[in-house]
């Protein structure tokens, strides 16, 4: 498979990779958990984890999921439900599904072992070209480009490169041009000096060019524009949408719902929605409310709670969550996706982090 990476079209740049070099040597991070380590496991966890999730919010997870999973192995052999509770919180769910999917896939395909190959790291779920090119350098020393949003935001900086890096020509010249830098040793300090670099001195707002190796020789910062590059993604309309949510109570126990795999939260617990039951609040909330549980329970009183509003990838979900009590309860049919929880085992149960927050867990 031919990548966009392996084009000769961009100008060699050694003194771009010398100096970035340089630079993490001396100012680079170097105490991160997983620095240190030519693990390929280890490399993955942290990369999936890292995607679109900031360093400090990734740290406790990642230990986390080492202590339960100390190898793929153990990882691919969990039931997916428990991935799924250990990774609650940490958002973009889809990663978690896919995650243990890899797992499997590495055990089954690879005999456990990570492949050093980035296009046959690229072809195991949820690993994109860049992520692999990351694990194969970091694991194998692997002479492979990067190409994530914090390098995109440096390059297009560095280089003066105009359009929104998202758009198919705009991303063919990046992966041009990060190929074009590779340098011919020192790849593991380079790949993470890219990293280093965009993360927390070529940050989207307010970097700290005045400690950028890349000062001198910025196009952006020469010509005023550094809060003008990248090219940001042409605004659309953001979708707006809303939904009740129950928080249905009886003896201690909660009523949650396990979620289908895929979709919104897929495979984690969430609090049932009436539309989901099968009513909808169009009219009178408490008898729309009476009706959807007439199956589950005998309901005494209905408090409105605080609404939140909670922003996914592609639009803005406004949750009018309503407190319910039962003074009764059926019994639950044996193929229903809601059951009753322990109030007590909460904190470690699989939910998203809006809902942990909104019944204070966190």
């Amino acid at each position: 498979m031919k990548r966009l990476a392996d084009s000769p079209a961009a100008p060699a740049d050694p003194a771009f990779s010398e100096l970035l070099v340089a630079w993490q040597k001396q100012h680079g991070r170097h105490r991160l958990p997983w620095q240190q380590t030519r693990d390929a496991y280890r490399i993955w966890l942290s990369e999936i984890m890292l995607q679109q999730t900031q360093v400090a919010t990734v740290i406790p997870y990642y230990q986390r999921f080492l202590l339960r999973f100390p190898d793929v192995a153990a990882l691919a052999a969990a039931p997916v439900e428990e991935v799924m509770a250990l990774w609650a919180g940490l958002g973009y769910y889809t990663r978690a599904r896919n995650l243990h999917r890899c797992a499997q896939a590495v055990v089954a395909q690879h005999g456990g072992r990570f492949p050093s190959d980035v296009d046959q790291l690229a072809a195991l779920p949820g690993i994109g070209q860049s992520t692999a090119a990351a694990i194969a350098a970091f694991a194998y020393g692997a002479r492979a480009a990067i190409l994530d949003g914090n390098v995109k935001r440096v390059f297009c900086r560095v280089f003066g490169i105009d359009g929104f890096p998202g758009q198919a020509q705009v991303e063919r010249m990046l992966w041009q041009r990060a190929a074009a830098l590779l340098p011919a040793r020192d790849i593991e300090s380079y790949t993470q000096g890219l990293m280093d670099l965009g993360a927390t001195v070529c940050t989207r707002s307010r970097p700290r060019c005045g400690d950028c190796p890349m000062q001198s020789r910025c196009v952006a910062h020469a010509s005023g524009r550094t809060a003008e590059l990248p090219v940001r993604r042409p605004r659309k309309a953001v979708p707006e949408k809303s939904t009740v949510m129950l928080v249905v109570m009886h003896a201690d126990e909660l009523l949650l719902e396990q979620r289908p795999p895929t979709g919104i939260w897929g495979g984690l617990l969430s609090l049932p929605e009436l539309d989901r039951l099968g009513a909808a609040a169009d009219g009178e909330t408490g008898s729309e409310v009476r009706l959807a549980l007439a199956g589950i329970g005998q309901v005494a009183t209905i408090e409105p709670l605080p609404p939140f509003v909670h922003a996914f990838t592609h639009y803005r979900l406004h949750v009018t969550p309503l407190q319910v009590l039962l003074s009764s309860r059926e019994a639950m049919a044996g193929q229903s996706p809601y059951g009753w929880h322990p109030t007590g085992s909460l904190a470690q149960a699989a939910l998203p982090a809006p809902l942990k927050k909104l019944l204070g867990l966190g």
